[in-house]
């Protein structure tokens, strides 16, 4: 990493975010100690607030532990072939050509964030793994802006605007004829619940004190931190001299040609019979690219065995956050948490309260279609009480959801692989930012439905 020199001490907002960066540098170990930190604690929560004896958490554990493997695989080729793509000549001649339109860093930052949100819009895996890889030519080109920041700062966009996402998990199961919770609340159509103006307000507001606070978060030159590896780390295989069959067939263009063009004319099948974008349809994105992008077989395996390593975290450590759920799950510990928390509630803080206990719950439980299933019950019969706005509980409970995922860093576990940087070189920018959105949601979610 490169630092340069500078007698300023940077701005306010700087200085106030590195007291979260001290306490990253002396209290955030890696992410994979982070993640058993996690479980010991859901561990010794269960015990105490549950009934549960210690074999029925272990049991849970164990159960959860392999409901998560289907998407660390997921997550695992996805690091994999975005990272090959990200390292081709060819991207690096696309997001080289962006990056070299900003000439400081504050109109660096505004393209980041402008980039990850609309690109966390269309899907969440996108914006997760494209904004750190835009943010690596960004820190190459301007020397100025600090790069932990910029991968902060990405996230949180992915992160912020999920709740307006029609696809989000809770929307798209509260939009189904047929979900566990017909009886209750009826059929909320996207319309209500992604579009709900509370929703839209509270991200639009959360997008500006965002890009504001980013911009505005000024390190002196001597404390800017810039990417300073190599992007394209492409291992280009040999075309030998095609001595055998073998050597042919390793070497030969045409072999990934008719793969590359056989995925194409799916890609467009795809979107003309009107199905949208789910997480295996962009993995195949990428792996369609990294066809035409390596061109011959024994280039992309090449590529393939040089990105692996990037994605090793990811491998090892979802399956830990899946028997985090499993815990959380199967002793009910899930429901004494919200249960506890919507207690306190009343009328006028019920959509904040739903915010906070969705906040704390995903912590132990980062999924949220999993999570609406177990908290949604009590979110639904504690707003009937209080006859409060559901769409807008949906909404608090999404933001609350969504919040605290700068907090466990699950889903930045691939961004943090794919631009080689430890977690707690990043994860006081994190908290910093997840500070500043607790205060502004506390504030909109108090404030708004009572006027909306």
């Amino acid at each position: 990493m490169e630092h340069a020199k500078s007698t300023d001490h940077g701005s306010f907002l700087w200085r106030f975010s590195k007291k979260f960066n001290f306490a990253a540098d002396k209290l955030i170990p890696e992410s994979f100690v982070f993640a058993l930190i996690l479980t010991a604690i859901v561990f010794v929560l269960a015990f105490f607030l549950t009934d549960s004896g210690p074999m029925k958490i272990v049991n849970a554990w164990y159960g959860g532990l392999w409901s998560m493997i289907s998407f660390a695989f997921q997550m695992t080729i996805m690091v994999v072939l975005t990272s090959m793509a990200a390292k081709s000549p060819q991207l690096e001649k696309i997001l080289s050509s962006i990056a070299s339109t900003p000439k400081s860093a504050a109109s660096a930052y505004v393209i980041l964030i402008i980039f990850a949100t609309v690109a966390s819009w269309i899907n969440w895996a996108f914006g997760t793994i494209l904004s750190p890889v835009l943010a690596m030519y960004l820190s190459k080109n301007i020397k100025k802006v600090h790069f932990p920041l910029m991968i902060a700062a990405g996230y949180a966009c992915m992160i912020m605007v999920q709740p307006i996402c029609p696809s989000i998990s809770a929307v798209a199961l509260l939009a189904s004829p047929d979900h566990f919770m017909v009886d209750q609340v009826g059929v909320m159509p996207v319309s209500e619940t992604a579009f709900n103006p509370l929703g839209l307000i509270m991200v639009a507001i959360l997008f500006v004190v965002t890009l504001m606070v980013t911009i505005k978060t000024t390190p002196p030159e001597d404390e800017v931190v810039s990417f300073d590896g190599e992007i394209n780390l492409q291992v280009e295989g040999k075309d030998e001299a095609n001595e055998t069959f073998a050597d042919k067939m390793n070497n030969s263009r045409l072999v990934l040609g008719v793969f590359s063009l056989i995925g194409i004319v799916y890609f467009i099948y795809h979107f003309m019979t009107g199905n949208g974008l789910t997480l295996n349809f962009i993995i195949f994105i990428f792996l369609i690219a990294d066809l035409i992008l390596y061109k011959t077989p024994k280039k992309f395996v090449d590529a393939v065995k040089h990105n692996m390593v990037l994605a090793a975290n990811v491998m090892i450590q979802f399956p830990f956050y899946g028997g985090i759920m499993g815990v959380m799950a199967k002793t009910g510990l899930t429901g004494v948490l919200a249960n506890g928390l919507i207690f306190l509630a009343s009328e006028h803080t019920i959509y904040w309260f739903s915010y906070v206990s969705a906040s704390i719950v995903n912590l132990f439980v980062p999924s949220q279609g999993g999570q609406w299933i177990v908290q949604g019950p009590i979110l639904v019969e504690a707003a009937q009480a209080f006859d409060a706005h559901m769409p807008s509980i949906v909404t608090a409970f999404m933001m609350g959801d969504e919040a605290t995922n700068l907090i466990q860093p699950l889903y930045i576990i691939p961004a943090l692989a794919l631009v080689d940087i430890e977690l707690k070189k990043v994860w006081g920018f994190m908290a910093f930012i997840w500070f500043i959105w607790f205060i502004t949601s506390t504030i909109g979610l108090i404030l708004f439905p009572m006027i909306l």
